[in-house]
């Protein structure tokens, strides 16, 4: 019988790495069952290592001990050796990202967890002063069953039952679990927000780049540098995660036909460049429409400022004609329309009126709070790593728009995303976060083209392919590490304000119980746990959350001062803690040693006498010189 001759041996495209666009010969055994590899095996030893550090580490934080740096110089040795080691895992696993996806997504759900679940396992009490104002939201809607969007209530708090979707959803879980409120749940919700955000960003990403180690590095990078601290439970957390899934729908289902344009022939020049979305007709539109309506809606009823970010990133959009959608932008338009003259209608009302006085002011608008310098090495080294990591993203985004022009071509719609933001500045300060939130919404373009600035184009050839994977070998891990080193102040740098024990907790929450219903609770700052408690039966005033020079004068008569801001015939409590010392000196409300002195000059006073006083706070309580 005659033979036939020996053909060529089958291939199989190979992904990931360098080798994308390459073939690769099917091993003659590729249907049997493979020992793992050299690389499987060094990922996991890298993630087995890290994680018993890390389990090693957790009970060695001191965490009731905090002191001027936060938890950075809490944090054991093998704390910082476990984030190492994750970091480099992460490298070995972008190595053989194609063949090998599950270990990048392993290893970036680890470092979430490195990250930021030590308080959700640790803190016995609730981090974060806003968390826990809104757990005493959440409590209140659970006790009334309904909201009040018309009644006026201290301290702007009348806007959570103007916005109540959030809090509605939160609700909706005490109930579920069973559990007594969301302060039982309440510290994990960072590790929550964050796993949900992955496969978002995931879509988002490979929409526009077909370099699964681009990908990835943005991923990571997005993780490292949103240090912001939104992602706690709050209306922000959630309502932007829902932001990004609008965004991810929109880029990959709302593209117009005839759109590729000067787009062909993109990936013979950058070969990570993804091929453009199918184009959608019509009527396909008309149903993703219908589609994100439920998730638009939700945002305005959770958040105020997220439909606004939203509207401008869609008009951002459509400055592209692949993305121009102009029905879409005003069904958005026209929903937070109408929640803001329905439910929001007052809060809305109010805000515009004081456009006049703040658009337009860019310096106002883009500070950070209504204090002055951060004072003490913890709050300054904060300071100090959130404008070195702003800067370092911006280097690296715009070294990559410079560089990676047709990715750039092929990505447009994720810089003007970045972009879209920034004309918040004009427009209002949003109580001195302005800032912060511009950066936030801005963050998944920019950490996109931060991460192509350090990953080479797959599959590029020549000497200056070569000599740029050379020059990525090496700042790809330095800069990962660098930024890593900017999360950690940023993060954890001010936690001496963001953690309270149990019995200061208790000693604010005891100090509301003794007050009348009515009565004026005065603080210095409103971040305290335990600041709101029962917020709808009294009045607050947190009396240092001013300008600078306003809180120097009180501080020449705390009690005089306190004295002629109590309105005649009003019982008045005195709520100072720990906690508010580290906070209004740490934020620059109060000079070095200017609490001390408040605390020490009110106990004096015959204006005030002492009610409760220990190692936890000190609760005083007004009685005037006149009978009331």
């Amino acid at each position: 019988m005659q033979r036939s001759a020996p053909g060529p041996a089958p291939t199989a495209v190979a992904e990931g790495g360098d080798d994308v666009g390459r073939t690769a010969p099917v091993r003659p055994d590729a249907g049997r069952p493979r020992r793992p590899s050299a690389h499987t095996l060094l990922s996991a030893l890298l993630l087995l290592a890290a994680a018993a550090l890390w389990v090693y580490a957790l009970p060695r934080i001191p965490f009731r001990e905090i002191g001027d740096y936060g938890l950075l110089d809490r944090f054991p040795p093998s704390y910082y050796a476990a984030l190492a080691l994750l970091t480099c895992g992460f490298l070995v696993t972008l190595r053989r990202v194609g063949t090998a996806p599950l270990w990048p997504a392993a290893y970036t759900v680890a470092m979430l967890v490195a990250l930021k679940a030590p308080p959700a396992v640790l803190y016995d009490s609730v981090r974060y002063a806003w968390a826990s104002k809104h757990d005493a939201v959440i409590s209140r809607l659970l006790a009334e069953g309904t909201v009040h969007p018309h009644a006026e209530l201290s301290g702007g708090m009348s806007a959570y039952d103007q916005w109540p979707g959030f809090f509605a959803l939160d609700a909706a879980l005490v109930r579920a679990f069973g559990v007594e409120s969301a302060a039982s749940f309440v510290n994990w919700a960072p590790i929550v927000l964050g796993v949900l955000t992955l496969p978002v960003l995931l879509l988002i990403y490979r929409t526009f780049t077909d370099d699964w180690r681009l990908v990835w590095t943005a991923v990571w990078i997005f993780q490292l540098a949103n240090w912001v601290g939104q992602d706690y439970l709050s209306p922000q957390g959630f309502a932007y995660l829902l932001f990004l899934t609008v965004f991810a729908v929109v880029v990959r289902h709302f593209v117009r036909p005839g759109s590729a344009g000067r787009l062909r022939d993109r990936t013979q020049l950058d070969p990570a460049a993804a091929s453009v979305p199918p184009p959608t007709t019509v009527r396909q539109r008309a149903v993703c429409v219908l589609t994100v309506v439920p998730l638009i809606a939700t945002i305005n009823a959770s958040h105020q400022l997220t439909p606004v970010m939203l509207c401008a990133t869609l008009f951002a959009l459509c400055l592209t004609r692949r993305y121009r959608n102009i029905g879409l932008l005003v069904v958005t338009g026209l929903i937070m329309l109408a929640w803001d003259l329905t439910m929001g209608r007052v809060l809305f009302l109010d805000t515009l009126a004081t456009l006049k006085d703040s658009a337009g002011d860019l310096l106002s608008n883009s500070r950070a709070g209504y204090a002055g310098e951060p004072t003490g090495p913890g709050p300054e080294l904060v300071g100090t790593a959130n404008i070195l990591m702003v800067l370092a993203l911006a280097a690296l985004a715009g070294t990559a728009v410079l560089l990676r022009r047709w990715l750039v071509r092929s990505a447009l719609p994720l810089l003007l995303a970045a972009a879209a933001p920034v004309p918040m500045f004009a427009v209002n300060d949003y109580g001195g976060e302005m800032l912060f939130r511009v950066y936030l919404f801005g963050l998944p373009g920019t950490a996109f083209f931060a991460a192509a600035a350090l990953v080479p184009a797959a599959g590029a050839r020549g000497r200056a392919a070569r000599l740029g994977r050379r020059a990525a070998a090496v700042a790809l891990p330095v800069a990962l590490l660098a930024l890593l080193a900017g999360f950690l102040p940023s993060y954890y740098g001010k936690e001496g304000m963001h953690y309270a024990p149990p019995a200061e907790v208790a000693l604010a929450e005891r100090a509301y119980e003794r007050a009348p219903d009515g009565a004026l609770i005065l603080a210095t700052t409103g971040s305290f746990p335990g600041a709101y408690h029962r917020y709808d039966h009294y009045e607050r005033w947190f009396f240092t959350e001013q300008e600078v020079p306003e809180n120097l004068k009180m501080l020449r008569d705390p009690a005089g001062y306190l004295a002629a801001g109590i309105p005649e015939g009003r019982p008045a409590y005195v709520i100072l803690t720990p906690t508010q010392e580290k906070a209004v000196i740490g934020e620059g409300y109060l000079p070095p040693g200017g609490f001390a002195k408040l605390r020490a000059d009110l106990k004096r006073s015959p204006l005030f006498r002492v009610v409760e006083e220990n190692e936890h706070g000190l609760v005083l309580a007004y009685r005037p010189t006149t009978p009331q």
